[in-house]
């Protein structure tokens, strides 16, 4: 290409059918290592072109443009230049070099953290991620860095929206992981500490031949929202990987000792190791959440009075739970109410507190709505699963493979299928 004026009325000429696209890509591919010392002079070059025309040959210069060194006064204009680019490209248009797509997004990402406003990339990363994915099922590698986004400018609303979305194929292991870990820690954010544990369980429950650290932060949450959830930590299920189930308890030994005072039920004890471990937690950016995990314990023993008691005082819940005084209890006893974990009414006059049973009946319409909607997910998922395995039946590799092994087993050495709680 002799001038990048050349370049850009080629890219003005055959950004139109298929065919001149295929032409146009083979033109700039040999264009490209000419372009990325020239990346300071191009962006009057880059107002010649539409973005959403010449959705190629803009990425082509986009990608060289913000491939050199940026300097901090300059950030701004590359946040809008490619803000403008994503809202408008054509996604047929960058499916021919998702790479570079791919690579532009991520330096996008970059001047976002540099100029401290992560809330500036939210709305294109997504466009981002819907215009790159082949199907709302496929994981890209942009998801983490989108949750990242989310996190950083806590819109956590907004990361849902993506993480609400059903994924069954995945590229990259390492995005997986960090969807994992950045989807858990969303949905911490909004107190949606069920769906958080699924995402941090996947997180410590996936394939993997070494541990890597993003499964080892995974888990030390997973500890906490366990706790927090339950009460206690389940043991890692068979499928979990040999390499997590000998060295993720090691690797996060604070947090399995913190479990283990919390299983006592004594509030000394977990404070006493809160005490002990507090620098490790401040480190670890998690002692917001073991905070929760202490007030859990006050929620938990309560609970428990509930299977004893039909009446209590509200200073024999403070007493027995270890609480200061009688009004703690009360505003504990009052949050639990509100938030559904127990069923009591509070007599102000004597200060006693009466137990009642769960009212629900599973028989109003939102309760019926509810099952029904979970019905259909769960059908919707095993034609899912019903769909893959018959392709995986078919795969020359998988049958391959299949036929070396299988003399090595008997049919009684494989489990049961896990089941998944709702």
């Amino acid at each position: 290409m002799d001038s990048i004026e050349a370049l850009i009325a080629h890219i003005q000429a055959f950004s139109g059918s298929a065919k001149d696209l295929n032409h146009l890509q083979s033109l700039l591919n040999q264009a490209d290592e000419s372009l990325q010392p020239l990346s300071s002079r191009l962006a009057p070059f880059l107002e010649q072109l539409d973005p959403s025309t010449h959705s190629l040959g803009y990425l082509y210069l986009l990608e060289a443009r913000t491939s050199g060194q940026i300097l901090r006064e300059q950030a701004s204009d590359i946040i809008l230049t490619v803000a403008k680019f994503i809202n408008s490209c054509s996604a047929e248009q960058i499916h021919l070099a998702p790479e570079k797509f791919i690579s532009v997004c991520r330096r996008f990402k970059e001047q976002l953290l540099l100029l401290q406003v992560p809330i500036q990339g939210i709305a294109p990363m997504r466009t981002a991620i819907r215009k790159l994915r082949p199907s709302s099922e496929h994981l890209t590698t942009l998801h983490p860095d989108f949750l990242l986004l989310c996190l950083l400018a806590k819109c956590y609303k907004a990361g849902l929206s993506i993480l609400d979305e059903d994924i069954f194929e995945v590229d990259q292991p390492r995005d997986f992981f960090l969807y994992c870990y950045y989807g858990g820690m969303i949905n911490i954010g909004q107190k949606r500490f069920r769906k958080a544990l699924e995402y941090l369980h996947n997180a410590v429950t996936a394939p993997m031949t070494v541990l890597n650290a993003i499964a080892v932060e995974a888990y030390k949450k997973y500890v906490l929202v366990s706790l927090i959830l339950t009460g206690q930590v389940p043991s890692f299920p068979k499928y979990t990987s040999s390499v997590a189930q000998r060295n993720l308890k090691s690797n996060a030994q604070p947090y399995v000792d913190l479990a283990n005072s919390y299983g006592t039920g004594k509030m000394s004890e977990l404070e006493s190791c809160l005490e002990t471990n507090m620098e490790k937690f401040k480190t670890d950016s998690n002692l917001g959440l073991v905070r929760q995990v202490l007030s859990s314990l006050y929620k938990r023993n309560i609970q428990r009075l509930t299977q004893t008691y039909l009446t209590l005082s509200l200073q024999d819940i403070a007493n027995t739970v270890q609480l200061e005084n009688s009004k703690q209890a009360e505003m504990h006893v009052l949050q639990m109410i509100q938030d559904g974990e127990i069923f009591a009414t509070i007599n102000q006059k004597d200060g006693m507190v009466s137990f009642h049973e769960d009212p629900e009946q599973y028989k109003t319409c939102e309760m019926i709505e509810h099952i029904d909607g979970s019905i259909q997910r769960i059908m919707t998922l095993s034609k899912k699963l019903s769909s893959m395995d018959e392709l995986i039946s078919y795969d020359p590799t998988y049958l391959a493979k299949a036929g070396r092994e299988r003399s090595r087993f008997d049919i009684d050495d494989f489990d049961s299928v896990p089941q998944k709680f709702m």
